[in-house]
């Protein structure tokens, strides 16, 4: 039977998008919501990059890091001996994420952003190892291709009238998969598997940015006017921080000379 008739059709269903030819007022409003909101996620995602970055930098360049880390010469080129202070800085970003893995959901929203910068701040000084590994050249030339990257994939992920959702477990599965090959690689050293798990990490992380950008996107209707909506731009910032910061990683090892 056709169900053109049925009320449940025609209803404006909760969290959904006014339509255009029904409510202008409405989808205007709306839309300015769901700009605001994902201008949002990006400021604080953007601010937590620069962040990270900056810090890395300064410590990377201050005599604290000899105090953490001791540089060796290695047939790969230049590298870093952690000692018991860093190891410590080098695993803090674990130890914050597991706040975000067994805390977050009860969190408050200033707790949420005090945990972000936290966690932007304790991969700065992780990361400062890089600038003793790789040249400078390198890591400004991987940076901008991932700035430049996570741009389009992004944009394209707001703006697709395509349906990506069903790529979630697909990913997911793929950064188990990587995580696993990571650990062999780790113990058992290859160039080649370091070759394969860096370029199938940037396709990973690729896909995750447009993925997570639909994902927020799509949230939007259901934190709309809520209490919620705050907590959610935490976390859609942490999600694309991380899309970033992967795929600012793989594309150093897959680019980057070594000191």
């Amino acid at each position: 039977m056709a169900d053109w008739n049925d009320p449940s059709r025609n209803a404006q269903r909760f969290g959904s998008v006014p339509r255009a030819g029904g409510d202008v007022s409405g989808r205007v409003s709306y839309d300015e919501g769901l700009r605001r909101h994902m201008l949002s996620i990006y400021n604080y995602m953007t601010s937590g990059v620069l962040l990270t970055a900056i810090v890395a930098l300064l410590f990377a360049n201050s005599p604290l890091f000899g105090l953490a880390f001791e540089t060796v010469v290695t047939p790969q080129g230049t590298g870093i001996a952690p000692n018991l202070l860093g190891f410590a800085i080098m695993l803090s970003p674990l130890a914050i994420m597991l706040f975000w893995w067994f805390g977050a959901a009860r969190a408050s929203a200033g707790t949420l952003q005090v945990a972000f910068w936290a966690f932007a701040v304790a991969f700065g000084l992780s990361f400062s190892t890089l600038f003793t590994s790789y040249t400078d050249s390198s890591i400004a030339t991987a940076f901008f291709a991932a700035a430049a990257s996570f741009a389009g994939l992004s944009l394209w992920g707001y703006t697709t009238k395509k349906d990506i959702s069903g790529w979630g477990s697909f990913l997911i599965m793929g950064m188990i998969g990587l995580i696993v090959a990571s650990l062999i690689n780790a113990f058992f050293p290859s160039g080649a598997m370091t070759f394969v798990i860096s370029v199938v990490g940037v396709l990973i992380f690729a896909g995750l940015t447009a993925y997570d950008t639909q994902r927020l996107k799509q949230e939007y209707c259901y934190v709309r006017g809520t209490p919620e909506a705050g907590r959610a731009v935490i976390f859609g910032a942490l999600s694309l921080y991380l899309d970033f910061i992967n795929l600012f990683i793989y594309l150093l090892r897959l680019l980057g000379n070594r000191e």
